[in-house]
């Protein structure tokens, strides 16, 4: 099973983790990304990744997530199947930048895209190539049918 974490799950454990939300998104992320460490998961990544991570004002976010960066077993770039439904992605109202991440995990063909943003969320039922869901919610999805 491939997962794609986009740029808000990377940052989430750096956060200020006074918020019960946030808290709990921070454990669910950590618990995804010790499986990708053992390899019960595989880690889709992109060039998109790439370029928000290398944007992060923060150095010692971008070296900790850029190690991600080498435990992924599949890579994209921009192709031009890539932006042409990265532009289908924005005409139903997502903004670019996460359209784009969600159009690389389809080519990817990623199982999962997962978010803590809420207005990807809002609009995953609209979206049928992948599967979109917060952290938390696949967390207990997993442990429900164990």
């Amino acid at each position: 099973m491939r997962v794609y974490l986009d740029n808000c799950c990377f940052n989430r454990p750096f956060d200020d983790q006074s918020s019960l939300t946030i808290r709990l998104e921070t454990e669910a992320i950590l618990d995804i990304q010790e499986k990708i460490e053992s390899d019960y998961l595989s880690l889709g990544w992109s060039y998109i990744l790439d370029f928000e991570n290398n944007a992060n004002p923060f150095s010692e976010r971008r070296v900790e997530i850029l190690k991600w960066k080498t435990l992924a077993d599949s890579f994209v770039s921009e192709r031009s199947v890539i932006l042409s439904k990265m532009d289908e992605l924005v005409s139903i109202g997502l903004k670019p930048l996460d359209a784009l991440h969600i159009a690389c995990a389809i080519e990817l063909k990623c199982d999962y895209f997962l978010t803590v943003d809420k207005g990807i969320l809002k609009k995953a039922a609209e979206i049928s190539k992948i599967e979109i869901i917060n952290p938390v919610n696949l967390v207990i999805q997993w442990e429900s049918q164990q």
